[in-house]
């Protein structure tokens, strides 16, 4: 049981220092990256809402005229 332990807690630890050689290696994103990738993800999410919007318009006002259409 104790030897299990031990490996347990030297594998946490490989994994640990592995991570941290791992993260160094990572190129991160300059603040102006990340503005500008905020930016387009923004423009992006209104653009699709604005086009659903119109299209959720068209089709249900076409629903409705075929539904007032069969319903005489």
């Amino acid at each position: 049981m104790a030897e299990e332990k031990k490996n347990v807690i030297q594998a946490t630890r490989d994994y640990i220092n592995e991570l941290k050689v791992e993260m160094r290696r990572v190129s991160w994103p300059t603040r102006h990256q990340v503005e500008s990738t905020t930016a387009v993800v923004i423009f992006s999410v209104f653009a699709f809402a604005a086009y659903f919007a119109v299209v959720d318009k068209i089709l249900g006002s076409a629903v409705l005229n075929i539904l007032a259409f069969f319903s005489k």
